[in-house]
């Protein structure tokens, strides 16, 4: 049977997020730098380690949480009555161009502090074991939201170092199966196609190298918890960054199928650009941990068979 003590506080982790849902839903866009979609994944790892613990939580550690969870909630009305404005206004004083990723970066800045308080409080230094891929996915976040803010489009030369190598190989890919006109300069491709022409410039987030920081963060914590040679962990992590950027290579790709056989239209390309790259990631990584789960869960029980 299920300790009702752990049931208790996921419900009590998990409801700051489920508030945000249900008072402001239009807020959980599934683009990376516009929305809260990101904290429904945080919470499905949450979910995920904790759920079929056998671990005894006392009362004391469960009523902690709650103050915890009612500043996150009043946080998030606070947002409605000036807290927002306050935010977007001091972006100027710290010179930040790009004010979605600065005002969104404070969300999940709060809702990783709160998520590892949490669990810090319910197991200590053990969380990290225990349950790390929920709040490294949010600090994550907040981590690339920030670089984001301060260091905008092709301004973090190390982040955009591969992004001409990655349109170059998409460039290729449209040539060999003659599906449009394509050329590469840099980290901008020129697509011409059924619907018409367009230039896109590639920067490190759209190229998905986000997505291969967040990865790394979160597969690295999840490995750590688990019991296996480490030579084995090393495999599972390289297969993950290959699968990664095979998955951005799909992104890159997509949005260029999207130019050259759907539309042209730069409106209807930004609402797709806009949830390309984490309805790809979110889903692949999901997967991958749920693989690498199963492989291990299997190996073991011929072990001990």
């Amino acid at each position: 049977m299920q300790n009702k003590t752990l049931v208790a506080a996921i419900l009590i982790i998990i409801g700051p997020a489920m508030f945000a849902l249900v008072a402001y839903p239009d807020t959980f866009s599934l683009s990376w730098n516009q929305g809260r979609g990101g904290f429904l994944f945080a919470m499905a790892f949450i979910v995920a380690e904790l759920i079929g613990l056998r671990l005894q939580i006392s009362k004391t550690k469960l009523l902690a949480l709650i103050p915890l969870a009612a500043l996150v909630i009043a946080y998030l009305v606070s947002l409605d009555f000036g807290l927002r404005d306050y935010i977007t206004d001091s972006a100027k004083h710290y010179n930040v161009n790009l004010i979605y990723s600065w005002t969104w970066m404070w969300d999940f800045i709060v809702m990783g502090i709160f998520v590892v308080a949490s669990v810090s409080i319910l197991f200590g230094k053990r969380w990290v074991r225990i349950a790390p891929a929920g709040p490294i996915f949010l600090c994550g976040s907040a981590i690339i939201l920030s670089l984001d803010a301060f260091f905008p489009y092709d301004t973090l030369g190390p982040l955009q170092y591969v992004v001409p190598y990655l349109v170059k190989a998409n460039v290729s890919i449209i040539e060999f199966f003659d599906l449009g006109t394509a050329i590469a300069r840099d980290n901008l491709m020129f697509l011409r196609g059924e619907h018409g022409s367009m230039a896109l410039q590639v920067f490190w987030p759209s190229a998905g190298v986000h997505s291969v920081i967040i990865y790394s963060l979160v597969m690295m914590a999840f490995l750590l918890k688990m019991n296996i040679p480490r030579k084995r962990k090393l495999i599972y992590f390289g297969i993950g960054i290959l699968g990664t950027i095979g998955v951005n290579m799909i992104r890159i790709f997509s949005l260029s199928i999207f130019v050259l056989k759907v539309s042209a239209n730069p409106v209807k390309f930004e609402e797709f650009h806009g949830i390309a790259g984490e309805i790809m990631f979110l889903p692949w990584l999901f997967a991958y941990l749920f693989l690498v789960t199963a492989v291990e869960t299997k190996r073991l029980k011929k072990q001990t068979a």
